[in-house]
């Protein structure tokens, strides 16, 4: 009879966000499938775990999955964990999971700590439904189309983010969707554990240096004023016209479209203050 993967959530910082029953699974399986064996050896330190561990990342999932799936078709169970929270969540694992599924292997999950539900369960931001986005792609093109996605998700969205690009997202998103109310979450459940809360530009401020891996949460379409807002003066509506059709490579018709919805104002509006500070300029 063959054996179960149970894909395991684990803490996402502070080692007693784990269940009783993470525990005995983590105990009783043959062998643990681990993201990073050193990191989840201090976990099982902690509980006085002796499972064996064995690597399986996203460097060597393709050529692991085999191996695993040979033992679970032997019989022995097996635990997916990834570095922290729950695996396949912007970490690997999907491969594996449907292989098994694919070889009449029963998955288990063993739910627990997800950064992303921590942040969006404190933001104070709508959490009726929402959007996941991972981590924003590095690449021009990707990166283009993971904004256009987000701009259009229409309710509160999450995601990741590197330490190194938070800044530089951040200045991104006020300028294509508005001044939007964020909660920005930094090293959760952590000692040194942040969640600031309010509109872009006041986040911004308070990013000196930052570090660790950043959680986001948007409210997209919610910018801090009720009222419709003034559009900017000519020059800087022209600016601000130029920084999305340049930098974030919007088409016209988008980027109008875009801050409209930051304005709260018609795109024929903003269509024809471009068009007049165009021809301040000329």
């Amino acid at each position: 009879m063959p054996g179960t993967l149970f894909v395991v959530a684990t803490p996402i910082g502070n080692l007693e966000d784990i269940t009783a029953r993470a525990l005995r699974v983590l105990s009783e399986v043959a062998v643990i499938a681990a993201e990073d064996t050193r990191r989840t050896a201090h976990l099982l330190t902690r509980y006085a775990i002796s499972t064996p561990t064995t690597s399986f990342h996203e460097h060597n999932e393709g050529k692991k999955a085999a191996s695993l799936i040979a033992r679970l078709q032997g019989g022995e169970s097996v635990a997916l964990v990834s570095d922290a929270g729950t695996p396949t969540i912007s970490d690997p694992g999907h491969g594996l999971i449907r292989d098994a599924i694919d070889a009449g292997i029963r998955v288990e999950s063993i739910p627990g700590a997800n950064a992303a539900l921590a942040a969006l369960a404190a933001s104070g931001l709508s959490s009726e439904t929402f959007t996941f986005l991972g981590f924003p792609p590095i690449r021009l093109k990707a990166r283009k189309k993971w904004f256009a996605e987000l701009r259009e998700a229409g309710r509160t969205v999450v995601f990741y983010e590197a330490p190194h690009r938070i800044r530089e997202t951040l200045e991104q998103l006020k300028v294509a969707i508005g001044d939007c109310r964020v909660a920005v979450g930094r090293e959760l459940t952590k000692a040194h554990e942040e969640l600031v809360r309010g509109p872009i530009s006041s986040v911004l401020n308070q990013l000196k240096k930052p570090r660790g891996e950043f959680t986001v949460v948007i409210e997209i379409g919610q910018t801090t004023d009720n009222e419709p807002a003034t559009l900017p003066a000519g020059s800087d509506m022209l600016s601000e016209f130029g920084e999305m059709t340049e930098q974030l490579r919007l088409p016209r018709r988008k980027a109008i479209n875009a801050l409209a919805r930051k304005y709260q104002r018609s795109p024929n509006e903003v269509y024809d203050a471009i068009e007049k500070a165009k021809k301040l300029v000329e």
